[in-house]
């Protein structure tokens, strides 16, 4: 064909979890354009405003292609044979010295969004034999992936709002029109919410803020930041009260349901309302509605998660819906049936939580990983068991984890420390080498995790648009050279296994194991599903992307706990109850004591985050389409906050924590309870010795400064990002005008 031909080529967008189809045109090695694909039966031509930055992050002059190495000279590229060499001495000296876990591993959300890294990354990690594994996770969703395994036997048996047949969907601290779902891989769920409305149900919303989810909702409640544990407690006990529980197919498969009812009966509408600031007869109003909806599902995700109480909110969350009988049945909470099983039909295995605990403030392990908010004090405390050295792939802690300011400390002391990213930010300056890897459109893609999280049961395979180029290396390659310079000496059986293993892997690709994948599927052979007999050369033909229809019931034969049963009341939820309920009756005693709080000159608030739909990773600041225009990282405050300090709309503010401190400008709204504070998340560019040009012109600050690292949910050390007690005070200086025109 010749190289004026204009080609059209049709993958997923892997950028969030939405799995938008595109249509990508191609003339020679240059894209011409990104569009959404009409024709994929999922996403039906939907895409947002960042896709762009699949071909931006392609072309950026600014992005690595061959190893760089971090020396007084400044950044010097360096073969791949000596990156692997220098990375291996390093790594084996370290650990030899100070033992296998002074080496630490962080690995960033992007990495679930890529095949590769998925199918090979886990053996290079494992091959260290370090307990100190931290990632994204425990950022977010730790709390979601707890829930999951101590009731429903797995951490990723993750319950769906099945959005597309509900008659009524209660939305607690989440805003799906900006991200795109969370927990939810839902595309153009705009559309979809507004299909609730037309076909006659309704949206409420509840949220400190008045997000653009609650702009199409038919109600909006306020909440205080981190209070929605104490709402869903009086929300399950009023079930019990009115006899509003309702049986379902799943009565005989649930365990605990008699330890339940007195663990709530503490809370009730009325003397939760100070604590919420809800108004008891507004949301006893709101259950009833939902207890009257003939599908009904409540969906909550970040806003719940991240505080002091994330892990009982989500345990609360399922028990709400398990009671109400919107659990597993069409409308309600479903569960999906990906073409690639990674849950499978495997026996129930132990639990993953617990297991070992954190050196410095005994943390558990969940999942094989410990939270990322003791992470800097495991590398400033001295002692055995210290990190010495760290591996970050595909992350930016330095931006997206709390107390920024402790942790660069932390990193400026490292002994060694290597990356796999193609930026030289925030996180990997501190880095002596840094691998780059593709783009995502220079690899195949399949999403093997987002099709456990989907409104519908979808598959798609999208080849890599361009082969890297002669002496780049795939992540496949990266991976599996690491994890074979670093082979550890074991027995000769293990040894052999390993050996055998990483060659099947190598042998078959990252094709080969996703047509093995699809084989043992359940579409695959033997399937008794309308669709079987899939496998990759099948699903190929399907360009589009193939639909494999509506979810379905699961339970109980998905169920992997022990028991066989739906755990209702985990000793874990119900020890951990015990911490709420002291603190409910200190607020309590407070109330009925008629105590006042000492009033302060200038009152504290309470911080919440807030992502923006331009972006999702602090990478994506390094897209021009995606930061242009209208500044992003601003404040949003409540008017009457603002006239309280003598602070007008555009002024620059300053918001002090216990950890730091940030100006930037503030707006103004209606649309944000009093006495709450938003800053969006991922900015804080422009530092010395990075080399992203684009975002270190649109720098922002970061919001991570004020985040308090002892700030936690005790039960899984998830931060608690939302609902940290800061300062705010105006300082006077410019306008958002002003911020524009400077390019802030």
């Amino acid at each position: 064909m010749s190289e004026d031909a204009v080609e059209s080529h049709f993958r997923t967008c892997n950028l969030c979890e939405a799995m938008c189809g595109l249509k990508i045109e191609v003339k020679g090695e240059k894209v011409v354009s990104v569009k959404g694909d009409k024709e994929d039966p999922f996403s039906l031509g939907h895409i947002c405003p960042k896709a762009v930055a699949l071909q931006d992050l392609y072309d950026d002059p600014d992005r690595l292609t061959q190893p760089v190495k971090r020396t007084e000279q400044g950044w010097q590229t360096i073969s791949w044979q000596q990156a692997f060499s220098e990375i291996t001495t390093n790594l084996k000296s370290i650990q030899k010295q100070h033992g296998d876990d002074a080496v630490g591993v962080y690995v960033g959300n992007p990495t679930v969004h890529n095949l590769e890294a998925m199918l090979y990354g886990s053996d290079f990690f494992r091959q260290l034999r370090t307990k100190n594994r931290y990632s994204a996770t425990s950022v977010d969703q730790l709390p979601h992936h707890l829930a999951a395994m101590l009731m429903f036997g797995h951490p990723l048996l993750l319950p769906i709002p099945d959005i597309d047949r509900t008659d009524h969907m209660l939305i607690m601290g989440a805003n799906p029109v900006v991200s795109n779902g969370s927990i939810m891989t839902v595309p153009n769920v705009k559309k979809r919410l507004k299909a609730i409305s037309k076909r006659g149900g309704k949206i409420v919303t509840i949220d400190p803020r008045f997000t653009e989810t609650s702009q199409l909702a038919d109600q909006h409640l306020f909440i205080k930041p981190g209070s929605d544990a104490f709402a869903l407690m009086a929300m399950v006990n009023f079930l019990f009260q009115q006899n509003l529980i309702k049986d379902s197919h799943l009565d005989e498969h649930l365990a605990g349901l008699e330890a339940i009812k007195p663990l709530v009966a503490a809370y009730t509408f009325d003397n939760t309302e100070a604590i919420t600031g809800i108004e008891a007869s507004v949301l006893q109003q709101v259950v009833e509605d939902f207890c009257n909806a003939d599908k009904a599902v409540l969906y909550a995700r970040i806003g719940v998660s991240t505080h002091e109480f994330g892990s009982l909110v989500n345990w609360l969350v399922n028990l709400f819906n398990l009671l109400t009988g919107n659990m597993d049945s069409a409308g309600g909470m479903m569960f999906t049936t990906p073409a690639i099983d990674l849950i499978g039909n495997k026996k129930p295995r132990s639990k993953q939580f617990a297991r070992y605990f954190s050196r410095v403030h005994q943390y558990p392990e969940t999942i094989g990983e410990f939270p990322v908010a003791t992470l800097a004090d495991e590398i400033l405390t001295p002692g055995q068991g210290q990190i010495k050295a760290m591996v970050t792939s595909a992350g930016n802690p330095l931006l997206s984890t709390p107390n920024n300011g402790k942790l660069a400390q932390a990193f400026e002391g490292l002994e060694f420390m290597f990356s796999i990213d193609f930026y030289i930010n925030e996180t990997t300056k501190y880095a002596n080498i840094i691998l780059p890897p593709p783009t995502p459109l220079e690899r195949p893609h399949y999403d093997l995790i987002f099709n456990h999280l989907s409104v519908r049961n979808y598959a798609k395979y999208s080849e890599a648009l361009f082969e890297p180029k002669p002496g780049r290396l795939t992540e496949a390659q990266i991976f599996q050279k690491l994890t074979q310079m670093n082979r550890r000496k074991s027995s000769l059986k293990k040894s052999m296994t390993a050996k055998l293993t990483a060659f099947i892997k190598r042998w078959l690709g990252a094709e080969g194991l996703v047509d093995k994948g699809l084989k043992k599927g359940p579409y695959g052979s033997g399937s008794k599903n309308e669709i079987n007999n899939l496998d990759l050369k099948s699903l190929k033909q399907h360009k589009h992307g193939l639909d494999l229809g509506a979810l379905k019931s699961q339970f109980p034969e998905r169920l992997k706990t022990k028991s066989g049963q739906i755990e209702l009341a985990p000793k874990e939820y119900i020890e951990d109850s015990a911490r709420l309920l002291k603190q409910f009756e200190l607020n309590q005693q407070q109330i009925t004591s008629n105590e006042q709080p000492q009033q302060e000159d200038t009152p504290s608030m309470l911080l919440i985050g807030r992502r923006d739909p331009r972006t999702c990773n602090s990478w994506m600041h390094n897209c021009h389409r995606l930061v242009k225009g209208k500044v992003a990282c601003i404040a949003f405050m409540n008017i009457e906050d603002g006239k309280i300090r003598s602070i007008e709309d555009g002024d620059s503010i300053k918001i002090k924590s216990r950890v730091g401190e940030i100006e930037l400008p503030v707006s103004l709204t209606d649309q944000i309870m009093p006495g709450v504070i938003s800053v969006p998340h991922g900015w804080g560019h422009g530092q010395a010795d990075t080399q992203m040009a684009t975002a270190n012109k649109y720098k922002g600050v970061s919001v991570n400064l004020l985040t308090d690292e002892n700030h936690v949910d005790q039960l899984t050390g998830n931060t608690a990002l939302n609902g940290v007690p800061v300062t705010v005070e105006s300082i006077k200086l410019d306008t958002i005008k002003t911020q524009q025109a400077l390019n802030f």
